[in-house]
């Protein structure tokens, strides 16, 4: 039995004529008939009753008339699965993203997006916003979660701001900064600071240099660090305090005390960053989720 009779006999079932349905299939009308007749041979019993040139379905035919279509269904549905799984339907999609400022917002944007594009893996890179920027140059990323530049080059990459999380003073428990309530900068310039590298954080070190110039005083990291995770081991061993998103504290917890800056910065602002040219609907999706949940 193939996909073909099981047309072959809806056809006929639903016009009650060889005729008609041979018309509609756009087939002769014997080959047709004998079709429907193997059909039949083949399930051990008779689908319709023949009366002249009408055809009715019987006890039998009706129930199998209920299966027929559920198979095809089926079968349509399994086509469009594999469909999805060509070239022209991305599969994995590479997201670069900075944890640090991504943690919060992030989960809920992968779950919106499996919700919409349940054939879709995401597959998360943790690179810095240097790398990140990059990989979306080259193609080997095809959107990403980062720090909004403060100047973004035009008709290079596409941005959205997100979120945005307060700058903070980060250091261990024990530090006398951890005494006060709001840290100035020149009280902070007193301490030994520490912060990202200038290699894969070059923002960053722009972000300092313009931050501390009302101070007439340079910001000079007395050591460096090229991930989150070991900035914060080299706070919490007493090596420095570092001027940080607050969201790093969903990654410290305890570990690590915080404290707002006065006056206040501007927050670190979270974007989802993308390359227009060649922009596939997967990532267009992504992009679509990630604003949905920032709304």
């Amino acid at each position: 039995m193939e996909l073909r009779h099981l047309r072959y006999f809806i056809a006929v079932a639903e016009e009650e004529n060889v005729t008609r349905a041979a018309e509609r299939l756009h087939v002769s009308q014997p080959p047709l008939s004998r079709q429907i007749h193997d059909l039949e041979e083949e399930l051990g019993l008779p689908l319709f009753d023949r009366t002249g040139k009408s055809l009715q379905l019987n006890a039998a035919g009706k129930v199998f008339l209920v299966e027929a279509r559920a198979v095809l269904e089926r079968a349509a549905q399994a086509l469009q699965t594999v469909q999805a799984l060509s070239d022209d339907h991305q599969q994995v999609i590479d997201v670069g993203y900075a944890p640090s400022l991504s943690v919060q917002i992030l989960p809920q944007i992968l779950r919106v997006f499996e919700q919409t594009q349940p054939l879709v893996r995401v597959r998360l890179h943790d690179l810095s916003s240097g790398e990140m920027q990059q990989g979306l140059r080259d193609g080997s990323l095809q959107a990403a979660f980062l720090a909004l530049p403060r100047k973004p080059q035009r008709g290079d990459l596409s941005y959205a701001r997100l979120q945005s999380h307060p700058v903070c003073v980060a250091m261990p428990a024990h530090h006398p900064l951890a005494k006060k309530r709001k840290i100035t900068l020149s009280e902070l310039f007193t301490h030994r600071l520490i912060g990202y590298n200038r290699q894969d954080y070059a923002e960053y070190h722009q972000w300092l240099e313009t931050l501390s110039r009302p101070t007439q005083k340079k910001a000079v990291l007395a050591e460096e660090y090229d991930s989150m995770t070991s900035l914060i081991t080299a706070i919490e061993s007493g090596r420095g305090v570092a001027l940080v998103s607050k969201s790093l504290s969903c990654f410290s917890g305890p570990r690590l005390q915080y404290r707002p800056l006065s006056p206040a910065p501007e927050p670190f602002h979270v974007a989802i960053a993308w390359r227009e040219k060649g922009l596939k609907k997967s990532t267009r999706a992504l992009i679509s989720a990630a604003q949905s949940v920032a709304e």
